[in-house]
């Protein structure tokens, strides 16, 4: 049983049991349990990290961007694979998002190892998710395409425009300073937020989106598309189709995120005046 591109689609990271050949018909064996035919296994496989969480409603659309991304990939001729990784939320992320932000990396580095795929769309969104999946991707070294969720659009209360998360303290403050009462802090929490999609101000979700793509890591405009837009899917099927050629191409992450290119997003960060989490 003698295969040719011996690192290519299901022949990736075979687990070793002594005998390749093994390995190889045992993983096929399996994996067409998932119903692919021969026709779909031989084609370029592409792996999508799939981050959607009940508690994470900066990720609610991940599902649509899942099927956006898929559909992108066949067109370019590749087999589409989704897999689950950590998500984080910055208000569900006990006891701090800095350390599971270490987590969702090492988590979404093995899955991309350890998993056969020869290249890899990445969604992400909310503040840590975005620098989690980069860490990941460079360790990992697979030819890698970030796609964020989006940024929600804007809420309003008596008249004013909302923005989250800044006017969530703001907001807090006056209540905490008796400028107003507990109802109207009730009717101003359910507009901050009104749609799905990362903080639309200038915090860290929006600033990784920004320092993500003059990186290099995402296809040009992609990081300010409303998360409810029809655009945001257009680039979710841009990005599937992108991840094809760069899999035939042999574009990994260590010939994107190049000295010059972290200039580059450094740049971008001081121009738009982002989070210092960008640092």
């Amino acid at each position: 049983m003698v295969e040719d591109n011996k690192n290519k689609g299901m022949r990736k990271g075979l687990t070793s049991y002594g005998d390749a050949d093994f390995s190889l018909f045992l993983r096929k064996a399996f994996i067409k349990a998932m119903g692919y035919s021969d026709d779909a296994l031989n084609r370029p496989i592409i792996g999508i990290a799939n981050t959607f969480s009940g508690y994470n409603a900066c990720h609610r659309n991940a599902p649509e961007l899942v099927e956006a991304i898929k559909r992108g990939v066949m067109l370019a001729g590749g087999l589409p694979v989704e897999f689950p990784t950590i998500s984080i939320h910055e208000s569900f992320a006990y006891p701090t998002s800095m350390f599971t932000r270490n987590l969702m990396s090492m988590d979404t580095e093995e899955m991309v190892k350890g998993q056969p795929m020869d290249a890899v769309v990445l969604i992400g969104g909310c503040d840590k998710t975005v620098p989690a999946q980069l860490m990941a991707a460079a360790s990992a070294n697979v030819p890698a395409v970030q796609v964020v969720t989006g940024p929600m659009m804007t809420g309003s209360h008596r008249g004013e425009r909302l923005g989250a998360c800044t006017d969530c303290r703001r907001y807090w403050a006056r209540f905490r300073a008796g400028e107003i009462d507990e109802a109207e802090t009730e009717e101003v929490s359910g507009k901050l937020a009104p749609t799905a999609g990362t903080c639309m101000v200038m915090g860290t979700a929006s600033t990784m989106a920004c320092m993500t793509e003059a990186l290099g890591m995402m296809l040009p405009g992609g990081a300010a598309i409303p998360a409810v837009a029809s655009d945001r899917l257009r680039h979710g099927e841009a990005a599937g189709a992108r991840a094809v050629a760069m899999a035939a191409e042999g574009l990994t992450p260590d010939k994107i995120m190049t000295p010059e290119a972290f200039a580059n997003a450094f740049r971008i960060l001081l121009a738009i005046g982002g989070s210092t989490n960008g640092l």
